[in-house]
């Protein structure tokens, strides 16, 4: 007798998409452009994504959009943010005292450092055409890049897990 061990990932399937976007738009301002050309309706989300790091807690904003026609939902993720950390004192005159801060980018996809957002689309028809998306947003002026990201090779897919 065979002894089969069922294993979490048996049961996981993947059935999401990821497109990543490089534009130096704000993330209001891209959700805006983005729901134009592709007839979508994102909206900022109350529940935005927060990391812990060792320099500090940073939060990266979050437009969802459920579309109840084809039962899916698309979530427009910031990538990039930064984080200032004040350090100590420094006295650098008899009169003067300062402090010394110091900026870190944070990154919710660290193997996507380039990307500014990521798009992820959860639940995806079966005759869903990812490619379509992507040159929907290059019509954008404003995005330099968009392209579709393989998210079996992504090592930080547990951040996308909200």
């Amino acid at each position: 007798m065979a002894i089969h061990k069922l294993l979490i990932d048996d049961f996981v399937t993947i059935d999401y998409g990821l497109i990543a976007i490089h534009s130096s738009l704000e993330d209001h301002r891209l959700a805006y452009f983005m729901n134009r050309e592709l007839s979508i309706l994102l909206e900022k989300s109350p529940n935005d994504i927060w990391v812990t790091i060792n320099e500090g807690e940073s939060c990266f904003s979050r437009f969802i959009f459920e579309d109840p026609g084809n039962d899916c939902a698309w979530n427009l993720i910031q990538n990039r943010n930064r984080i200032t950390t004040m350090q100590s004192n420094t006295i650098t005159s008899l009169f003067e005292d300062t402090g010394l801060s110091i900026e870190t980018s944070v990154f919710l996809m660290p193997e996507l450092k380039t990307v500014d957002y990521v798009l992820k689309i959860e639940n995806m028809p079966a005759l869903f055409d990812k490619d379509e998306v992507v040159e929907k947003l290059l019509t954008i002026k404003q995005v330099a890049t968009a392209y579709s990201i393989d998210h079996k090779k992504l090592k930080s897919k547990n951040n996308l897990i909200f």
